[in-house]
């Protein structure tokens, strides 16, 4: 339920103010009708059935996931697009869906449409399951009374964004794992195998050469701070995290991550693709342009090429083609502002974007496969030589053992 906070003036005239909890705003003016109060203003003020503090930064708490939201677009879009009233096909698939989480969010949904709320009002009041992006364009459906259309675009605008998600989730997976094995034999030789050699080492009596010493010094400072060296990664980690959900946070690690020499390609790249394919789906949807360009703005991911939209989207306000902002962003590729440029001379900017996303979505591909094929060999590289390393500090007093045994 959500609070509203209310001023009316009843039949004398005299002015009435309070507060409500009501599941819309629409149940707040026809109980105050009811009433015969004249209704001056209604605002909502908080929800009252807000989650917990505990609940909010619980890391495993549990929410919807990708997948259940592109087969629950994809069922309600049958069931819409044959007939079934939205509230007979919520009822249908909350009894469908694994999730107990998301079914639960469906049968609020559900309550809420029944109340007098609109579907995307509803929809509005669970952010955790669906976008800005998503009820956008349910807004647009209802308006235009082609929801059921507007769901199968929906659904394969998400099923496009997840295969894009895993393309570039499974390229990191190989990298980590073999830098998580790195580390670790690394860890393993400089804790559990030098110590053992420096104790051969000092039965000898003689002089280490000097990298072997510093080895051994890096041993023992391991040795001594293990838990303190282990933690480092894991407070670095959330000491990021933390600053990230900062503006300023969010801004300096976006710009660097987008300036920097491999991945910085690979993000533009992602940007322009999931740029022109948001846009162009909302658009053919029939959101209004100003009202896309925020949406997409706010379901960029990235500080940097949000604030080129928002920019863009200013100078579209004052008149300018959607084309000459995002040239001077210096986000977007020429060729791709050259194809928005003449999709919207040719006055079909949507089926151009469509072209643009599918392009890029191309080169995504491309330039991960180009990324891993460089990444694998660095990583090797750099293991055999810190390996190849240890090896050699290890065995250079073994190139004396014959003089200090002789002696």
């Amino acid at each position: 339920m959500t609070q509203f906070k209310y001023s009316a003036r009843n039949a004398n005239g005299q002015l009435v103010e309070g507060v409500m909890d009501a599941p819309a705003q629409k149940t707040v003016m026809e109980k105050l009708k009811a009433q015969r109060l004249n209704v001056l203003m209604v605002t909502e003020t908080k929800s009252t059935d807000s989650p917990s503090f505990l609940s909010k930064i619980n890391p495993f708490k549990p929410g919807v996931e990708s997948k259940d939201l592109v087969i629950f677009s994809r069922q309600l879009a049958t069931l819409v697009s044959a007939g079934v009233p939205i509230v007979q096909g919520l009822s249908i698939l909350s009894e469908q869906i694994q999730s107990p989480v998301f079914a639960k969010i469906i049968l609020q949904v559900r309550s809420d449409i029944e109340s007098g709320i609109s579907i995307a009002d509803a929809l509005k009041k669970h952010p955790d399951a669906f976008s800005e992006l998503y009820v956008s364009m349910v807004r647009a459906g209802e308006a235009g009374g082609v929801l059921d259309s507007i769901l199968e675009r929906l659904s394969s605008y998400l099923e496009s964004s997840e295969e894009m998600k895993g393309k570039v989730k499974g390229a990191m997976v190989y990298p980590s794992i073999v830098a998580i094995v790195a580390g670790s034999v690394t860890i393993f030789l400089l804790v559990a195998v030098i110590p053992t050699f420096k104790k051969v080492f000092e039965g000898f009596g003689a002089e280490l050469p000097t990298p072997t010493k510093i080895l051994v010094a890096i041993s023992d400072f391991l040795k001594s701070h293990i838990v303190l060296i282990l933690a480092i990664p894991f407070a670095t980690f959330f000491g990021i995290k933390k600053y990230y959900k900062t503006a300023n946070g969010q801004k300096v690690i976006d710009g660097i991550m987008i300036k920097a020499p491999v991945i910085g390609l690979l993000i533009k790249k992602v940007a322009v693709s999931k740029f022109t394919r948001t846009l162009g789906t909302l658009i053919k949807s029939g959101v209004p342009i100003l009202q896309a360009m925020d949406t997409v703005a706010k379901t960029s991911g990235n500080k940097v090429v949000e604030a080129a939209i928002l920019s863009a989207k200013e100078s579209i306000r004052e008149g300018e083609k959607i084309a000459d902002p995002l040239r001077k962003s210096g986000i977007f590729p020429a060729m791709v502002i050259q194809m928005i440029s003449v999709g919207e001379e040719t006055g079909n900017l949507e089926t151009m974007l469509s072209k643009i996303a599918d392009f890029y979505d191309q080169e995504v591909d491309t330039a991960i496969k180009a990324m891993m094929s460089m990444i694998e060999p660095v990583i090797i590289c750099v293991m055999g030589v810190i390996v190849g390393t240890i090896v050699i500090c290890m065995f250079l007093p073994m190139f004396k053992m014959g003089s200090v045994v002789g002696g």
